[in-house]
């Protein structure tokens, strides 16, 4: 805990049985009280791996949701817990657990209460290894969605994120995408609900284990985070109502 509040962190996991207890060993467990980890349906013994490394709260899909029903899963779970603060860390050692301390802090303190690392905020992305395409990409849409939104974010695509309970208690996370664009439209719900979200720097890792979407699906992705931000801007005009803003 930090000053009372009890931190729990969230994988939402997909054939992580590589890379998981790395990830887990590195988990500052001086403040985190506990992990739950969601199994999409993996097709490999990522839920075994989790039991063997002592992780109490495994939850199984029976069918995969994808990437955005695994979260839905995974924060409704940590509400159930009555966390105060959640972070939501990708099980494949693409972030590196470390930083979990100094943004659960942020929010403890009352300073933010949503946190974001961001591989953009420095060098880390490129450095980390981010392909070339996928680093324009998230600098096109992240530029976009700041024009669009009206917010000044470096990055609206990390996978890293730290939320006050009193957040997901407030957005409808349940109408969003069960698609990867789910992020992106967390991220609108949050600024519609008025409010703000902090960046700490994050390195990033790329590597063969680690999980990536192929260039169709992020296209796709692309398409939907466009989306997104014009049912923001038309909602908060008054122009076309939007499910994702009504609570």
């Amino acid at each position: 805990m930090i000053s009372g509040k009890k931190i729990i962190v969230v994988f939402p996991a997909y054939n992580a049985e590589k890379t998981i207890e790395l990830t887990y060993s590195e988990i500052p467990f001086d403040i985190v009280d506990d992990v739950i980890l969601v199994d999409d349906c993996s097709h490999d013994s990522t839920a075994e791996v989790a039991a063997r490394l002592g992780i109490k709260h495994i939850v199984r899909h029976e069918k995969n949701k994808g990437y955005g029903g695994n979260q839905k899963t995974c924060y409704k779970k940590a509400l159930e817990l009555e966390a105060d603060i959640v972070v939501m860390l990708h099980p494949d050692y693409q972030y590196t657990p470390k930083l979990v301390a100094p943004m659960a802090y942020i929010i403890a303190a009352g300073v933010y209460p949503v946190v974001f690392g961001s591989r953009i905020l420095g060098r880390g992305a490129r450095k980390g290894g981010m392909p070339f395409y996928k680093y324009v990409f998230n600098r096109f849409l992240t530029g976009f969605e700041n024009i669009i939104i009206g917010q000044k974010l470096s990055e609206y695509h990390t996978g890293y994120r730290a939320f006050s309970a009193e957040v997901l208690q407030k957005i409808n996370y349940e109408v969003n995408s069960d698609d990867f664009v789910f992020d992106n439209q967390m991220i609108a719900q949050i600024f519609m609900a008025g409010f703000e979200i902090a960046e700490v720097t994050c390195p990033t890792k790329y590597f063969e284990d680690a999980s990536s979407i192929n260039f169709r699906r992020s296209t796709k992705y692309g398409f939907g985070v466009i989306g997104t931000a014009f049912r923001y801007r038309f909602h908060k005009w008054g122009i076309a109502k939007s499910k994702l803003f009504i609570q």
